[in-house]
């Protein structure tokens, strides 16, 4: 009892400096791309923004190389039933993380008496293992070595609240939890350590590596309903003869003037509307453009505004992430992690987002071409995304894994390579509305900016969202009670 009680006063402390640590803005990196997957989803008001660091292992398949660097971590205790309550391990992505962000996962947590752990992926933020980024120093960046990553860290965490709690060779039970990239960590860490978790959570989780991804763009279409596709269409075209025409103008309307290669731009372009779509605000791109075909204005002249007011602006991109010499810069800096990712993007899981053959949306300048050079012209020669080798080693949409759930948006490009079929032990949900799009069981509607945990009410049918959440909710209380009974995690 005694020890119980000092760990209550030590949790009351840590909180009151929680408090104060974070009434401060958290550290926020430059935006990276929606080619990227995630970004934004690491941005937003945080449960915690206090950092704890512990020494990881460098490769965790060599016998005989022991280097290790420092890996960074969050944790939130303030939910969490003493001393047997689950943890929560939230993995970090393909972008720098920098707390425990406030959203769905923080309402489980509260419902379920969780602590809350998250772990900043190798090589991004402030963990990366290197001071320089070259090429070769990112051998050891990967999605195997970020699952044994989890492993060790989940070992660690476990061993080091036995010893706050002055026991030894107790588990609590745990249960994982990712989005998009890390949504597939997450699937992927309950399929190779399944005695390690009581099940996972996977939203929005890209478990397919595919090298043409054309449905990316046939899904933005989709979303954006035949009238604003028809607009968008017509102004990639009008874009795309203005660039053969007078590029350098155009690209300065844009405030893209350093992006010298016409393919590096029209990536600009074709990103800027589909992030609109696929983080729940289609009426960002859609209503301005139809109202400026509708009035017989200027659709080139009306898509720079819109680029310039809310991808650049509100939302936040970094102009100089698509140019290529500056993608080839190997300092760390701010905009960091859109180099790292384009490195597993070209050796692992591809996701070119090419324009389909017809009735594309995006130019056809963006092809599997312009992604190979792109690779090539970053990391040098023999890069290759081997998607077949990925798919091979995890399984891709038929993963035979168990007690993996997974949830997707309707609007989401991204649900075309995760799994959207259920079976048994792997049930999927897709959620339903004209909103509903990235990672919407954890963000809410929109998913950017972040709506404070995950409220639904701005989805266009709470309904299907609360739906979901409850499904989700009853197969963690199954797993977890299973875990508790004293059964096996697997």
């Amino acid at each position: 009892m005694r020890e119980q009680e000092d760990w209550r006063i030590t949790t009351a402390l840590l909180t009151l400096l929680l408090v104060f640590v974070s009434s401060f803005p958290a550290l926020s990196y430059g935006v990276v791309p929606p080619r990227t997957l995630l970004n934004k989803l690491s941005q937003g008001s945080y449960l915690t923004t206090q950092e704890q660091w512990f020494n990881q292992t460098l490769d965790h398949f060599s016998p005989y190389d022991h280097h290790q660097f420092r890996q960074r971590y969050f944790e939130f205790l303030d939910y969490f039933r003493i001393p047997d309550g689950p943890i929560f391990l939230v993995i970090g992505g393909e972008g720098p993380c920098n707390g425990i962000t406030n959203d769905y996962i923080g309402v489980l947590a509260k419902k379920f008496g969780a602590a809350m752990v998250t772990l900043e992926h190798r090589y991004y933020g402030k963990s990366s293992p290197f001071n320089s980024l070259e090429t070769e120093n990112l051998k050891y960046l990967s999605s195997k070595q970020a699952l044994f990553d989890l492993a060790v860290f989940r070992q660690y965490y476990q061993d080091s609240l036995n010893a706050k709690l002055n026991r030894t060779k107790i588990e609590n039970p745990w249960f994982v939890f990712g989005g998009s990239y890390a949504g597939a960590l997450s699937a992927w860490f309950r399929l190779k350590f399944p005695h390690l978790t009581c099940g996972s959570l996977a939203s929005s989780a890209v478990v397919l590596a595919v090298y043409n991804f054309t449905e990316y763009d046939q899904q933005i279409g989709e979303s954006a309903g035949a009238e604003c596709k028809a607009v968008l269409q017509e102004t990639t075209q009008l874009i795309e003869h203005k660039l053969a025409t007078n590029g350098k103008e155009l690209k300065a309307s844009f405030n893209a003037d350093d992006l010298e290669k016409d393919g590096d731009f029209m990536y600009l372009i074709a990103d800027a509307a589909a992030v609109a779509f696929q983080y729940g605000n289609p009426d960002k791109v859609c209503k301005p453009m139809v109202e400026a075909k509708n009035a017989g204005e200027d659709l080139v002249d009306a898509y720079a505004k819109y680029v310039k007011e809310y991808y650049i602006g509100t939302f936040g991109v970094n102009v100089q992430t698509y140019d290529q010499e500056y993608l080839k810069k190997t300092a760390i800096n701010e905009d960091s992690s859109t180099r790292l990712w384009w490195f597993q993007v070209c050796t692992e899981v591809a996701f070119f987002q090419v324009a389909p053959s017809n009735d594309s949306i995006r130019s056809s300048e963006i092809d599997a071409k312009y992604h190979m050079d792109l690779c090539k012209n970053i990391f040098g020669e023999g890069i290759f995304p081997d998607v077949d080798a990925t798919n091979l080693y995890y399984g891709g949409t038929k993963i035979a894994g168990s007690k993996i759930v997974f949830a997707n948006g309707s609007q989401d490009p991204w649900r075309h390579a995760s799994k959207q079929t259920s079976s048994p032990d792997l049930p999927s949900y897709t959620i339903t509305c004209s909103n509903c799009a990235h990672c919407t069981d954890f963000r809410g509607c929109p998913q950017s900016p972040l709506v404070l945990e995950g409220n639904e009410k701005n989805c266009s049918s709470p309904d299907a969202v609360h739906k979901v959440r409850q499904q989700i909710t009853e197969h963690m209380d199954l797993w977890l009670s299973e875990c508790q009974e004293g059964s096996s995690y697997i």
